[in-house]
């Protein structure tokens, strides 16, 4: 094969030229190409395995950034579901406490005008009558009261004075700011603390008329 390949015969039987062994410069010649064809197939393998690294790299970073997309879109998702969760709890305590207060609305009206239809008016003196005029204790129909809360700041309002305390304490709990706490009435000058049978008696009976201060303490056992 060498021989064809130098001699460009295809048939042995066809020469009769002796084939002549390689110099030692013809060796190192062949030797050296040889070297260089796979110097040049390391090289072109290296640069394949460098492209395919560049890529791989790039896959890399693209499936990077499609992960850090859905992850922040998913964190969006749930903020704007914890937004509209608040935003819905927000209106529920609203309405509830729309509710209460309609319900004392009509509770107080209830009450005024069933008093209004039993209220016996007071008996006329005759004018002719010479005995001195007998001053009578008024009887007040609302109170004033003054409520101060854990925090020191003050709820003031009007109630009939027939209402139970039980309205007050509603109203309370509905108006107050600084705690949601569970609390118990009383009264500083003089001390007295209401207890839950309290609750059912009307504020004139406590002695809650015409006015009053209330405060906030702790619930008693």
């Amino acid at each position: 094969m060498m021989h064809a390949s130098r001699t460009g015969h295809s048939g042995f039987s066809e020469s009769t030229e002796e084939i002549k062994p390689l110099t030692e410069e013809e060796k190192k010649e062949q030797l050296a190409k040889i070297q260089e064809r796979l110097k040049q197939k390391k090289a072109e393998r290296i640069e394949q395995e460098k492209k395919e690294l560049v890529q791989k790299e790039k896959l890399r970073r693209k499936q990077g950034k499609e992960l850090v997309a859905v992850k922040e879109q998913h964190e969006m998702n749930e903020m704007k579901r914890e937004a509209e969760r608040k935003k819905r709890e927000k209106l529920e305590e609203k309405k509830a406490k729309e509710r209460v207060r309609e319900q004392i609305a009509r509770d107080k009206a209830d009450r005024a005008a069933k008093f209004a239809k039993t209220a016996v008016p007071p008996p006329s003196i005759p004018a002719a009558a010479s005995k001195p005029t007998e001053v009578q204790k008024k009887e007040y129909t609302q109170t004033k009261l003054q409520i101060r809360l854990t925090d020191g700041s003050t709820l003031t309002n009007s109630f009939e004075a027939k209402e139970p305390l039980a309205a007050v304490r509603v109203y309370i709990e509905v108006n107050r700011k600084d705690s949601k706490a569970p609390f118990s009435l009383m009264t500083p000058f003089p001390r007295k603390v209401f207890t839950d049978e309290d609750m059912t008696k009307p504020l004139h009976q406590l002695g809650l008329v015409p006015s009053a201060v209330l405060t906030l303490t702790k619930p008693q056992l």
